[in-house]
This record gives C-alpha cells, structure tokens and sequence, in this order.
C-alpha cells in the first residue's frame, strides 16, 4: 500500500512559482499553444500566486503578444470544430466561459466556414443514424437529434440535416 500523499511527510506540495519563475513558465505555456487570459489566471492561482501580481503578469503577456484573446477565440472555434466537430452553440458557450468578449466570440465563430459546417453536421447525422441501433423511427430520430444538440449544432439545422438523412 502506498503511503503517498497526506501521510508520506517527504512528499512536497506543489512547487509554487517565483514571480520571474511564473513569468518565463507563463510565456512557455502561452508560446506552446493559444491561451487566454482565464486560463493564465487558473494556472497562477493553481501555483498560488493571486492579487496584483496575477494582473501585472496578464498585462505583461497581453504587452510581449503573448496572449491575444482575438487570436484565441479564432484558433479555439477553428480547432474544436474541425478536430472535435463541435457546433456553433458549444463553441460560443465555452468561449463565454472562458471570458472572452462578445465581439470576439463572434470574430472566431466568423472563422468556421458555413459549408464545412453544414457538411461536417451532415456527416457526423449519417454516422449516428448508423450506429444508433433503435428500431421506432421516432425513438431513433430523438436520439441523433440529443446528440448533434448536446455537440453544439443548432436544432434548425439538426433537424433538416435528419430529414435528409431519412429521404435518402
């Protein structure tokens, strides 16, 4: 049995950062893949440094370009729709979540193009319309239609994206 954690007094808690130590590590993190300014926050107060100092090292990221939450919002709604095929709605709503402004929101969604979308909504209706096993038409309909709308894709568009699967 291992006697790792709250028992084991050898073991350190995590290493909390120096504020020069935070800035490289930060600039690392950011320089590594797209970041925003809430995410930069979460991994300060993780490392235990809170107050002024967390907002002086976000302007200094934003300052160095860093951190750009223009950037961000078009690489994260061109990422999660081509790699994790999420629609617009989840996209918009994790975007919110991560506090980024109404007008950039909408600059990243300007990012997917409206074709794509629609061809990617209809591939990913065919593939859960084959996998879906239910035998009642209307019972197996509801299925695809929860599970496009829990990825994000609006109702409307899920909805016609069925009926032209069901006409084929």
């Amino acid at each position: 049995m291992s006697t790792w954690g709250k028992n084991n007094p050898d073991q350190n808690p995590k290493k909390s950062w120096t504020l020069q130590e935070a800035k490289g590590k930060l600039e690392t993190f950011c320089a590594y893949q797209e970041r925003c300014a809430w995410e930069v926050r979460r991994k300060l107060f993780e490392k235990g440094i809170q107050g002024e100092t967390v907002e002086k090292l976000v302007e200094e990221l934003i300052k160095d370009g860093f951190l750009h939450e223009e950037r961000f919002a078009r690489s994260f709604a061109r990422g999660k729709f081509r790699l994790k095929k999420w629609g617009k709605n989840r996209i918009v709503q994790e975007l919110k979540l991560r506090h980024i402004s109404p007008e950039n929101i909408r600059k990243g969604i300007s990012e997917i193009d409206p074709e794509e979308y629609y061809d990617t909504l209809l591939s990913q209706t065919e593939k859960k319309w084959e996998k879906t096993t239910e035998k009642d038409p209307y019972k197996k309909k509801f299925k695809v239609l929860q599970f496009l709308m829990s990825k994000g894709f609006e109702q409307d568009l899920v909805q016609e994206a069925i009926a032209s699967i069901q006409s084929q």
